[in-house]
Formats: structure tokens, sequence, C-alpha cells
């Protein structure tokens, strides 16, 4: 007999939405979507929410007044919260896929350490903004 008999192929069915919900990434994987969420949150917020928030601040004192008067709100105080977290969550990935191109970091642990790095650093800095943001100091 000849090694090369053929051998039967694998077959690879698609998945269905319960075995979706049931899969657990690696932290790297959490990491890499949120990244991308966070990416897409200030692409859709830029024009929405920033520019004309920074755009009023800048108009006149009056309108600064309303700007304030505005982020008095909790719910606005929330959102912005979500913003600084976006923001920050997506500046720390960003810093650790430069690193990653510069093949520093490419095995599995290092991989999930550095993940691991930017969750941690990214929630940090939201808690101390958001203490900021919420008038504790």
């Amino acid at each position: 007999m000849s090694d090369s008999a053929s051998k039967p192929r694998p077959q690879f069915r698609n998945i269905s939405v319960p075995q979706i919900l049931s899969y657990r990434l690696p932290l790297a994987g959490k990491s890499s979507i949120l990244h991308r969420v966070s990416g897409a949150l200030l692409f859709l917020c830029l024009p929405l929410v920033l520019v004309p928030l920074f755009s009023l601040s800048v108009t006149s004192p009056d309108s600064f007044a309303s700007i304030q008067g505005w982020v008095a709100n909790p719910i606005v105080k929330l959102i912005l919260l979500a913003l600084i977290w976006g923001y920050l969550h997506h500046f720390c990935a960003g810093i650790r896929y430069l690193v990653l191109d510069l093949h520093i970091g490419m095995d599995k642990v290092s991989a999930q350490k550095s993940a691991g790095v930017v969750f941690g650093v990214s929630l940090a800095l939201t808690l101390v903004f958001g203490l900021k943001l919420f008038g504790v100091w």
C-alpha cells in the first residue's frame, strides 16, 4: 500500500448562533474586537458629538456656559465616560499593535499579557478621568 492513498477530506461546517455565543475568545481576541468597536464609536461620534460640542464651547462664553449645563446632567456624563473609555482603549490598543508590528511580543503568552495590560491601563485611566468628570476631586 502506498502512503499517497486518498485520505478522507476534513469536513468544515458552518457554525450556528448558539455555538458563536458559547465560544470563548482569548483576551487578545477580545482586545482586538474592542479596538475595532472603540474606533467605530469614535469615528461615528466625531461629527455627531465631539465637533459640535467643541465648536459650541469655543464660540462664546455663553455657549460655553450652556455646554457646562449639559455636562452637569448624569446621562451626558455617562456618554462622555463611554467616549473617554473608547479613546483610551483605542489609544492603548493602538500602541500594542504598533509594538506587535515591530514583531515584539508575538508569542501567545506575551500577546495575552499585553492584552491584559491594555485592559488594565485603559480601565485605570478611565476610572481616573471618570472620577474627575463626576467631581470626586
